[in-house]
């Protein structure tokens, strides 16, 4: 079967169905490709050479949630890429991390380091008292289990701040 897609906009992006058929993707079929391919260009390679790729990656994932979301982006000792895991979902203003269930996660990946990230749906990326305190108690749990923890990064709207460049590590 033969397409004319002459007479379609540019700007439609389409994909084919099971059943052979091309039709306009929803958004959210476009947003998860995006995040898909920016997740695969993270995934095993070394997080500090590729950092941009990491922040597009976050952006994409959390810059336009309504609610907070923590994950942590688990590390081999190589400082590679394992896996980007979502662990808890907050409201518009806050999230309850676990401690306990962030060490058990990082065990079962094997992870010799971590990058914390959250999001604020508020749009300012400068972390809250709550925040540092938070990053204090998971560098001293994961401490015990020998993982570090290398930063902190808080995703709001384009921007990303680093906790470590900030010198709140």
């Amino acid at each position: 079967m033969s397409h004319d897609f002459s007479s379609f906009k540019p700007s439609v992006l389409f994909v084919k169905d099971v059943a052979g058929t091309y039709r306009p993707a929803q958004a959210d079929e476009v947003l998860q490709a995006a995040q898909r391919l920016l997740l695969s260009r993270v995934r095993n390679t070394e997080i500090f050479s590729s950092p941009q790729a990491v922040r597009d990656f976050l952006r994409v994932r959390l810059a336009g949630l309504e609610h907070e979301m923590f994950a942590v982006v688990h590390l081999d000792s190589q400082n590679r890429v394992i896996e980007y895991v979502e662990m808890f979902r907050g409201t518009v203003g806050q999230t309850s991390v676990y401690p306990r269930e962030v060490v058990k996660e990082t065990l079962a990946r094997n992870s010799a380091a971590v990058v914390l990230v959250h999001n604020h749906p508020s749009g300012t990326a400068q972390p809250s008292r709550a925040d540092e305190a938070l990053t204090q108690t998971l560098k001293a749990a994961l401490a015990l289990v020998d993982v570090r923890v290398l930063d902190h990064l808080i995703v709001a709207g384009p921007d990303i701040l680093s906790m470590a460049e900030k010198g709140l590590m």
